[in-house]
């Protein structure tokens, strides 16, 4: 800016011909000129604008007081903000977006300088290795040439160190059924006359997206009270219950009540808190109900149950016995071939995301699955969500110079084209955490144009949850943790088995694959497709249930339940599990025998 002098404000003065009282008032413009940062012509503008407002105000130093009062001010106050806005509204490039992201940590320096030691320190810390930058700085800092670089696709251009320095690999951290000697490579030609299918055929599945968030509370209620009424159907013809009661109403005799439990306010359900809300059929009340009396009970919201107990007062329900319901049949093939008997055994790999470590958006983890999939040689793999976790920590932080469904796309044909030398088919379930696709439960499956024809014979989409049939082999499938759900609603006293098969207990006798309600807040649920979707069927042969919780293989009323884990536990290495499954298979006296030879879950 040039220097401001009396002599260039005359000259633009006799410009407009402004006349002023004495030389006084052109010093005094001088001094506002430099405190506000103005030029010559700007300051002569600016009185005549505000002198025309004021009908020709003669200019002298009382006047210019009042201009400065009111306009100069002013305009000092928001000239600093207009000026940011109009840098971020003009076009930007690269060099100028860097310049402003300059500007602004200089500002926040600036700022620093002056605050305490305690705001200094706040600020220092989150410039450390674990919040190493802005959002928008550490996005938008590289080079035009790094954006289309292959470094690009991971801001972390270095893998994983933790989970490239793991220890134990491949190592068996859990076993089921006749190990001993079991050779887990596949056959030769893996996949061969392997068929796949969803157990109630694509028109009774979820096969492709669908209109949420338009169910009304009326439709919600139906739903439950649906449940409450076929589960209960089911509940008195295998314990053979007479009479159901109304538990609201006061009784001296034992009556036998049907409802489904919930808590008496938002807090998690405790022994104290336990409502019983009845069917529509019964009154559809809540009543209190005392546990006092039982010798043994695991309730948890959303439970459909029958008890039997007496409510003296109207007021509360003191329960004496409890049922909890009984599981579905298991799949039983209407055609029998002459192989079922003496086929060679399935085998079927299991893994369940994130495959990446939450440090790095590099694929180390699956392309190490990939390996163990191309040694192993497995029949069928299947590959549960999430592929791009919401959760991964680049996510959250905007560290990513591609988009979700890029990175997806990468992340599916990274596992098909590098399986294609074994054959064997790959079966994809969504998550709720895949960021890229509809968070919905129950959720549809993906979609993948991209994928070529002869690839697309050995991939099978599927919704989450779903009921796969495999060589007459029922698999029960959901990438939702609702093992870690009930987990945390769940109460119980004296019994004897642990927690993990109580609650796997609980999904095959409510026969659902979510049965908790309310669910919890990061699950979105439509009711009416869950109604269609959400339930199991029947019991399938093996359930397959991935969670945080620790790994398991476990034999659940004839069901083998096996949570897998997860590829990638934060930045170290996870687990997944492998199976040897035949079907046919029978005993001597002709009962059931779980067609699950043998299971494992092994280390990455």
């Amino acid at each position: 800016m040039d220097q401001v002098t009396a002599e260039s404000l005359k000259e633009e003065m006799e410009m407009f011909s402004v006349s002023y009282e004495d030389d006084a008032v052109l010093d005094k413009m001088v001094e506002q000129c430099i405190c506000n940062r103005l030029e010559a012509n700007e300051m002569v503008n600016e009185w005549v604008a505000f002198s025309s407002t004021k009908k020709g105000l003669k200019l002298t130093i009382n006047t210019l007081q009042q201009f400065e009062h009111e306009v100069l001010n002013k305009r000092s106050q928001s000239k600093p903000s207009s000026r940011k806005d109009e840098a971020y509204n003009r076009p930007m490039d690269i060099h100028t977006i860097q310049e402003l992201i300059k500007a602004e940590e200089e500002e926040e320096d600036l700022l620093d300088s002056y605050s305490t030691p305690a705001k200094g320190s706040q600020k220092r810390a989150l410039t450390t290795p674990e919040h190493p930058r802005s959002k928008r700085s550490a996005a938008l800092l590289p080079s035009p040439s790094l954006l289309l670089s292959p470094a690009s696709f991971s801001p972390s251009a270095t893998p994983s160190q933790k989970y490239s320095q793991r220890g134990a690999k491949g190592e068996v951290v859990v076993t089921f059924g006749a190990v001993q000697g079991t050779r887990w490579v596949g056959r030769k030609d893996p996949g061969a006359g392997v068929q796949v299918e969803l157990l109630e055929g694509p028109e009774n599945s979820l096969c492709c997206s669908y209109k949420f968030m338009f169910q009304r509370l009326r439709d919600v209620h139906n739903v439950l009270a649906e449940k409450i009424e076929d589960l209960g159907k089911s509940l008195i013809s295998h314990f053979k219950i007479e009479e159901l009661s109304c538990a609201s109403l006061p009784a001296q005799d034992t009556i036998s009540v049907l409802g489904q439990v919930c808590c008496d306010g938002n807090g998690k359900l405790n022994a104290k808190s336990v409502l019983l809300e009845a069917g529509p059929d019964q009154g559809g009340q809540q009543v209190p109900v005392d546990l006092s009396e039982l010798k043994e009970y695991s309730l948890f919201p959303g439970q459909v149950v029958v008890m039997e107990g007496m409510n003296a007062t109207g007021e509360r329900f003191v329960a004496s016995k409890l049922y909890d319901g009984v599981p579905l049949p298991f799949y039983t093939s209407n055609v029998k071939t002459e192989n079922d008997e003496v086929s060679e055994p399935l085998s079927v790999l299991v893994a369940c995301g994130p495959y990446m470590p939450s440090d790095s958006l590099t694929f180390d983890p699956l392309l190490d699955l990939i390996s163990v999939i191309v040694r192993d040689r497995p029949d069928v793999c299947l590959l549960l969500g999430p592929f791009v976790d919401s959760k991964h920590e680049k996510i959250e932080k905007a560290e990513v110079t591609e988009t979700f469904e890029a990175i997806f796309s990468r992340c599916i044909e990274s596992i098909v084209d590098g399986t294609r030398s074994v054959g064997c088919h790959l079966v994809f379930v969504p998550s709720q955490r895949d960021i890229h696709h509809h968070f919905i439960y129950p959720q549809p499956p993906f979609t993948l144009p991209s994928l070529r024809k002869e690839q697309i014979q050995r991939v099978t989409l599927v919704s989450d949850p779903c009921t796969l049939l495999i060589n007459g082999v029922t698999f029960g499938l959901t990438s939702t943790d609702i093992l870690f759900h009930i987990s945390a609603e769940e109460i119980s006293s004296g019994t004897g088995s642990d927690r993990f098969s109580r609650i796997l207990k609980h999904m095959l006798t409510q026969r659902s694959y979510y049965p908790l309600y309310p669910p919890v807040e990061e699950v979105n649920m439509d009711y009416e497709k869950f109604q269609s979707f959400g339930q199991m069927p029947l019991t399938p042969d093996v359930l397959i249930i991935p969670s945080e919780l620790r790994y398991f293989v476990k034999d659940v009323v004839g069901c083998v339940c096996v949570n897998p884990g997860r590829l990638t536990k934060g930045q170290v290495g996870g687990t997944y599990s492998r199976m040897l499954l035949q079907h046919g298979a029978s005993s001597e006296v002709g009962q059931r025998v779980s067609p699950c030879l043998a299971a494992q879950v092994v280390k990455i």
